[in-house]
């Protein structure tokens, strides 16, 4: 499960550095407004699903951390859409998973998971980018 997180294109950044710097501009010591933490921008509650460690300016923990969440939510993902996510879908499970969960993806999350798709750069075209934020829900079964 952990190479579906890294592979990217020789062009783009690898997801887990694009993430770090969209969220912190990949700084250790960063803290959010709602007391995200580490470089990933982790909020603690979630930090404790994975470790007991509050070694949060610690790059490799927070990296651990970071991907033992998306496995979580890429299996919850997969389940419910057949398939992997995109990049685009990738950082909307790390920002906002209820909504790509359920669907729908707001405008103002969307404009983030563009950015993102676009550090990655792996030539999505922005039809395919916005086909889960016009959704209306998950596919029937």
């Amino acid at each position: 499960m952990f190479l579906a997180l890294v592979p990217m294109s020789s062009l783009g950044m690898d997801r887990l550095s694009a993430l770090a710097w969209i969220e912190s501009g990949n700084n250790d010591h960063a803290v959010g407004r709602v007391g995200e933490i580490s470089r990933y921008q982790i909020r603690k509650s979630e930090w404790r699903k994975v470790t007991r460690s509050t070694r949060y300016t610690n790059p490799y923990i927070a990296r651990t951390v970071a991907v033992r969440l998306l496995e979580m939510r890429q299996c919850a993902f997969r389940k419910i859409y057949n398939r992997p996510p995109t990049d685009f879908e990738f950082y909307a499970l790390w920002n906002a998973p209820n909504q790509i969960l359920r669907g729908y993806i707001s405008s103002r999350v969307a404009q983030r998971c563009r950015r993102f798709a676009n550090l990655c750069d792996l030539d999505e075209q922005p039809a395919e980018a916005n086909r889960v934020a016009e959704s209306t829900g998950p596919p029937s079964s």
